[in-house]
């Protein structure tokens, strides 16, 4: 029996969750993907051929505006948190309804669980329940993106069935 439970996220969680969120990317810069750079979140520049990103000054406050739109849209997406039996937050997982492509996908935004309880399955309880939510939703085709470098989450990913599709570039 897992001694964590995985449940919906709410407003009262907005603080909790973007604390854990700009702890990791503070202390993991290759979290960082352009979805955060996209939004504020983080900032990146090139030196000597190599990508290095930061979380921008700016991003708890888009980082709030961020998981607030998602946190209140129950149409289009979805937190999930995974707590233990205390409540302690343990990760959370953002998943959206993208309405821009030939169908509505998902896309997998976020899954981040606390370095401490890694390999115990709490990230697979995330990932499996936010996929559950797309398909209740009607969705089939999933993507996700990552940082660049964040090779152990895309092994991850990897070995839960998801392949590489395209990569990103900015001009600079």
């Amino acid at each position: 029996m897992a001694d964590f439970e995985v449940k919906k996220a709410t407003v009262a969680d907005e603080e909790a969750l973007c604390g854990m969120f700009l702890q990791h990317i503070s202390e993991h810069n290759e979290y960082i993907s352009h979805g955060e750079i996209q939004m504020g979140v983080g900032e990146g520049h090139f030196e000597d051929g190599v990508l290095v990103a930061r979380p921008a000054p700016e991003a708890k406050r888009f980082w709030m505006k961020y998981i607030h739109s998602n946190l209140t849209d129950p149409e289009g997406a979805s937190v999930f948190k995974a707590v233990d039996p205390e409540g302690g937050l343990l990760g959370f997982c953002v998943v959206e309804i993208q309405e821009d492509g030939a169908a509505p996908f998902g896309m997998v935004c976020d899954v981040l669980v606390d370095e401490k309880r890694r390999c115990g399955g709490v990230g697979t309880a995330l990932l499996e329940t936010a996929l559950a939510w797309l398909k209740d939703m009607n969705i089939k085709d999933v993507y996700l993106e990552s940082g660049l470098d964040n090779h152990k989450a895309h092994e991850y990913f990897k070995r839960r069935g998801f392949v590489k599709v395209s990569e990103i570039y900015k001009l600079m």
